[in-house]
């Protein structure tokens, strides 16, 4: 049972300017209303009490996942991983399937490879899909006919820059000779810092005559003064940030205004549209994807006290007695400034906060930089899915007449996906179709299709259509974590851990931790998410549980362009 409100005299003192609140709120009656009106107003009073009255009470935090011993180096893999893009659905519901070999020679393969090098580009193509089968075969095949060939793929896809000779000391004749060998200032290539510096006293030039002794063409925004051109270079950032990176192959004038023009670049961090100002730290929506009501604002607020109380309660057990009844007297709330929020109130402080957050981190954590920020902190991508390809091995049933090291075994593959709206909401998927079969049907369109229609009865919609999987899709919402997760911990220690709660089976929620990280060499940044935990509720007991992620790998992320450039 629970007894926090009987413990805390300011929590059950706010319950009561809660009802009060309540109350308040109603419709008061007009002065030429009748008496039919009137009673109607007084059994809306009565609901309205009754509903505060009965309100859900907040859930007790998940278990704290077990401390792992950190890895004594990086995960090997994560250096060799190649953003994935999808960018049609497959032509046709008669088109052959990925998930046979045969399918994805005729989609994939334009020829037969040939080299070594060929069988092992095909085989890490395969094995990115899933298909962890065929890409043994290939494996086996490129190393049967070069040994070396793994060096000679990441010679080619991913080669190593030269170390820097060491300096030898002075006076000594290596040091002469070093010195003699070593190239001049103007011989040595230049930073990229200093290469854009170098293009900072440069203009537009206008493209020349296309034939010799004929006027040039005319360039209009080789004329245009650089507050123009600033305003139109934000206004093309806004609409799509990748245009905007993409004008610096333009000319030299235009890559020094990307790369340095701060005010289009905190344009882009603050707004809405790919900026921090669409991340959510606090829930919007209710697993069912419908709007908060006030009984989850009051629950979300206990929830809140919650973790301050324990915070607290931490910090008193390392101070001390006398030091935690001056910190109690400093730090104690006032409840009566913490009235219940109408939900645009609510949006409004969360707008503020975030916002705070986000210039106190432009100077402390991204060194004044807001293309630095842009780059390097945590947030979410909606113009894709995070997919997360899963493969293990599994023995089969052994013969009685055969030998051990013949015994069969099984590799299990098995994919889930996470699909995420600006809104708030989320789509999970856990299916054994393959991406290509499944991410251009992450809609919410194909959810509320197959809603409730996961047996076979005369409502069922055909498996053979080809949004089928998502028969399986579980709604979600998701937030990124804020300071009254862990009042104890820095912002900057939580910034870039994720909480995804999602519909579960009968009485259970699920929900996933995980953190957002950056992996490959190829400059892609927040295209991971690694997990943490994933834990079920259950709604009757208000018990947690915890899944184990024996198997599980991390989620990365994979562009689908028929989701929009805003992802919507």
């Amino acid at each position: 049972m629970d007894t926090s409100g009987e413990a805390n005299p300011d929590l059950e003192s706010f319950r009561e300017q809660w009802r009060a609140e309540v109350r308040a709120r109603q419709p008061t009656a007009q002065a030429s209303s009748s008496s039919q009106q009137l009673q109607q107003q007084q059994t809306t009073l009565s609901a309205a009490e009754l509903a505060a009255e009965h309100h859900h009470h907040p859930r007790k935090p998940p278990p704290a996942p077990a401390k792992k011993v950190a890895a004594p180096r990086q995960d090997y893999d994560d250096d060799y991983v190649q953003p994935r893009s999808f960018d049609a659905p497959n032509d046709g519901a008669a088109a052959p399937s990925t998930s046979t070999q045969e399918g994805w020679m005729v989609n994939k393969v334009m020829k037969d490879p040939v080299t070594a090098l060929d069988h092992y580009e095909k085989a890490v193509e395969r094995e990115a899909a899933g298909s962890l089968g065929d890409s043994l075969k290939l494996y086996r095949k490129a190393f049967r006919m070069d040994d070396s060939v793994d060096q000679e793929y990441r010679n080619k896809y991913f080669p190593k820059q030269k170390a820097k000779p060491p300096a030898a000391a002075p006076g000594t004749a290596g040091g002469t000779e070093s010195a003699a060998a070593r190239p001049t200032p103007a011989e040595q290539p230049q930073t990229m810092k200093e290469l854009i510096n170098s293009f900072a006293g440069l203009a537009v030039e206008p493209a020349g005559p296309p034939i010799e002794g004929m006027p040039p063409p005319p360039c209009p925004i080789a004329s245009l003064p650089e507050e123009l051109l600033v305003h139109i270079m934000r206004d093309v950032a806004i609409l799509d940030v990748a245009d905007f990176v993409r004008l610096a192959q333009v000319c030299k004038r235009f890559a020094f205004l990307v790369a340095t023009e701060d005010r289009i670049w905190r344009r882009i961090c603050l707004g809405d549209e790919f900026g921090f100002g669409a991340m959510h730290y606090h829930w919007q929506r209710q697993l069912t994807w419908g709007p908060l009501t006030e009984e989850d604002l009051l629950t979300e607020f206990e929830e809140q006290m919650q973790a301050k109380e324990k915070a607290r309660a931490e910090k008193s057990a390392e101070l001390g007695e006398d030091a935690a009844e001056d910190d109690e007297t400093a730090e104690s709330p006032d409840v009566s400034l913490l009235l219940p929020l109408t939900p645009e109130q609510r949006a409004e402080k969360h707008y503020e906060e975030s916002r705070a957050a986000t210039l106190a981190f432009y100077k402390t954590l991204y060194h004044s930089s807001w293309l630095r920020m842009w780059r390097l902190r945590p947030r979410i991508r909606f113009n894709g899915c995070y997919i997360s390809t899963v493969n293990y091995i599994r023995a089969g049933q052994a013969s009685a007449n055969a030998t051990t090291w013949g015994s069969p075994v099984h590799i299990v593959t098995y994919y889930r996906y996470i699909r995420f709206f600006r809104d708030g909401t989320a789509i999970s998927l856990l299916t054994t179709a393959e991406p290509a079969d499944v991410v251009y049907h992450l809609t919410r369109e194909a959810v509320a299709l197959h809603a409730g229609k996961k047996t076979t009865n005369a409502n069922a919609v055909p498996s053979h259509l080809p949004s089928a999987p998502m028969q399986y899709a579980l709604k979600g919402r998701w937030r990124l974590a804020s300071a009254a997760d862990n009042p104890a911990a820095p912002l900057n220690e939580i910034e870039g851990d994720l909480i995804v709660e999602t519909e579960g089976v009968g009485k259970y929620i699920y929900r996933l931790d995980l953190t957002l990280k950056s992996a490959g060499k190829m400059g892609a940044k927040n295209n991971k998410l690694v997990w943490r935990g994933f834990y079920n509720y259950d709604r009757m007991t208000d018990d947690w549980g915890e899944f184990t992620l024996k198997h599980d790998k991390p989620f990365f992320f994979s562009r689908v362009k028929s989701y929009g450039v805003l992802g919507e």
